[in-house]
């Protein structure tokens, strides 16, 4: 090996050590390979950020603008609401659920379908006495192989195709890659509505825990006129830190304040809703100053101005190790929390001093306004009301489905570029004022693009220093003995296991090198190879972190981690399969 090549190396597996961590933002660890790789001379400064001026990142965010003015809308109604009907208890509702979501998920970014289905997912399996836990991971599942089926069903497809011009490759065919991803994806579905009633075990949701365990009421107790509270503020009044117990709202009879601040003055006749565990409300009975009014279940849900939400942290939170006492979530967020939801049960405990982990659900109360404050942050991958609806249509949801419509049509019949026609219609959707420019940027997931970018240097660097013909040629001699299934078989295992320790993109375009300089010596087609790598690395199934529906849904589903690969094994042995079994069918050697 040439020090290139060892630089290259050690650059590698440093950064797969970080990622694997998740203490370093994965757009910052992976960019910060690409500049190690630079900066020693292993690549030019032109292909360490050559990402930054590939086509797809760009595509990446354009698509990611077209599918916000496509959720704002309401377009997706159609597909969310009353999916599951009426007749059957799983398989027939899970069917009616799992075929639309597929369909969608091969033209648009999944995360805001899965997002728009959890809570109706959750209500309908609530209603019905039945598990939920039994349905989300599915959901996630079928979104994840309707990426298989066309190039702009993943970034991950976007991003290979676009690597795959840089290694001397045609981009991907619009509907290329469906050639594999379609038996796969018809396969799975199968599977899923079969075995999902089997499998996946009755867990419960973050409500019915709270409901069924009975751990957490609510009291609405009276300020008395003249009383020792009377004229005072929250914090005067000492209401402010009750060990675990949360004023949530304050109804003053023709305004209801929520969330509370320390300086909202108390009046008499006020209502105070309090929230804690039953222990701490019968306590707060005793105070002076105020008196009972009837107690009553935490999730009412109806007065208006309050409502409850649960919201996933995912892993470019800034709340992951931190407590909610040293960020000043209520001042920060304008809400409380209520209960911590951490594999399948609620955290015991003060919550004000719970580090928060990768996954947790936050049950929180604030204002109606705390879904559109913060779901397109990073602070949390999924925020849900509990019993809530996805949004009707607007009267425009026809103009970003018309958009898109377009768009696809005109890539797969090679009129327009895909990323012509993504970013027309992505400015087109301002123009418009579907979206505003602060929501278009917001959609625009940030860390994805920095994460594709810059894994396009090291691919260079592994391309330029020849640790990409080493690795290959590891993997033939290796796998070689079985032929080219064998081989076929060894990059598929590699990038699978990659997308479940890391991102689905960076995995890919790590590989990608490795599969394309493998197929030259083994006698695939590279071209095939490439394809067999996107596939491979968008098979996440095993764990709720190699993919961001799979966390999306981790907490909601009250599912524990294993539940995925109790679950996941099915699809990840049908895509292995299918993949090293087909791609030398429909990839046939130019040899």
């Amino acid at each position: 090996m040439t020090i290139d090549a060892w630089i290259t190396l050690a650059v590698i597996v440093a950064v797969l050590a970080v990622l694997v961590r998740g203490r370093v933002s994965p757009a910052v660890t992976v960019f910060g390979g690409a500049v190690v790789v630079m900066v020693t001379g292993v690549v030019t400064p032109e292909e360490a950020f050559s990402g930054f001026s590939n086509s797809a990142p760009i595509t990446v965010a354009a698509l990611y603008v077209l599918a916000a003015g496509i959720e704002k809308t309401g377009a997706l109604s159609a597909v969310t609401q009353n999916t599951m009907g009426d007749k059957g208890t799983y398989r027939l509702p899970l069917l009616r659920t799992l075929a639309p979501t597929m369909g969608a998920s091969a033209f648009l970014n999944n995360t805001p379908i899965v997002a728009m289905l959890v809570p109706e997912v959750t209500t309908w399996a609530r209603r019905r006495g039945l598990s939920v836990s039994k349905f989300l991971i599915p959901v996630s599942y079928a979104a994840i192989l309707g990426g298989l089926l066309t190039v702009i069903g993943t970034s991950t497809n976007l991003v290979v195709s676009g690597q795959m011009t840089a290694l001397g490759l045609p981009e991907m065919g619009f509907f290329e890659i469906g050639k594999l991803g379609l038996p796969i994806a018809l396969v799975g579905l199968v599977l899923m509505v079969l075995l999902a009633p089997v499998l996946l075990p009755g867990r419960r949701s973050v409500r019915t825990e709270i409901e069924e365990e009975g751990r957490r009421f609510s009291v609405e107790m009276i300020v008395e006129p003249g009383g020792p509270v009377d004229g005072r503020t929250v914090e005067e009044a000492k209401l402010r830190d009750l060990s675990g117990l949360f004023l949530v709202s304050v109804d003053r009879g023709d305004t209801v304040i929520a969330p509370v601040r320390p300086e909202t003055v108390l009046r008499g006749g006020n209502r105070l809703h309090f929230v804690g565990p039953i222990e701490k409300v019968v306590d707060l009975q005793e105070t002076r100053g105020l008196r009972s009014a009837e107690m009553h279940h935490v999730m009412d849900l109806g007065q208006s101005s309050v409502r409850y939400f649960e919201a996933v942290v995912g892993s470019r939170s800034p709340l992951i190790g931190s407590t909610l006492k040293d960020v000043g979530f209520r001042a920060m967020y304008q809400a409380a929390v209520l209960g911590i939801h951490r594999s399948g049960r609620l955290v015991e405990g003060t919550l004000g001093t719970e580090r928060i982990r990768l996954g947790d659900t936050l049950i929180l109360v604030s204002d109606p306004d705390f879904k559109a404050r913060w779901r397109d942050r990073a602070d949390f991958l999924l925020v849900a009301e509990l019993d809530g609806k996805a949004p009707t249509a607007a009267p425009r949801a026809w103009l970003p489905v018309a958009l898109l419509l377009g768009v696809v049509v005109l890539a797969a019949t090679g009129l327009v570029p895909i990323l012509s026609g993504s970013l027309v219609a992505a400015i087109a959707l301002v123009a418009t004022k579907v979206l505003t420019p602060l929501e278009a940027r917001r959609a625009i997931d940030v860390e994805v693009i920095v994460v594709i970018a810059s894994a396009f240097g090291l691919a260079a660097a592994m391309q330029a220093s020849g640790l990409a013909e080493l690795m290959a040629g590891g993997l033939v001699d290796a796998f070689g003995g079985f032929g080219v299934y064998g081989v076929l078989l060894g990059l598929v295992l590699a990038t699978v296991l990659l997308t479940e320790l890391i991102t689905n993109n960076a995995a890919a375009l790590l590989m990608l090198p490795v599969a394309v300089t493998t197929a030259g010596a083994a006698g695939l087609d590279p071209r095939g190879a490439a394809i067999a790598v996107a596939v491979a690395a968008s098979a996440s199934f095993l764990s709720p972190i190699g993919y961001q529906t799979n966390m999306m849904v981790y907490g909601p589903g009250g599912y524990r981690f294993t539940d995925y690969a109790r679950f996941g094994w099915v699809f990840t042995l049908v895509a292995v399969v299918a993949t090293v079994v087909l791609v030398p069918v429909l990839w046939p050697s130019p040899a």
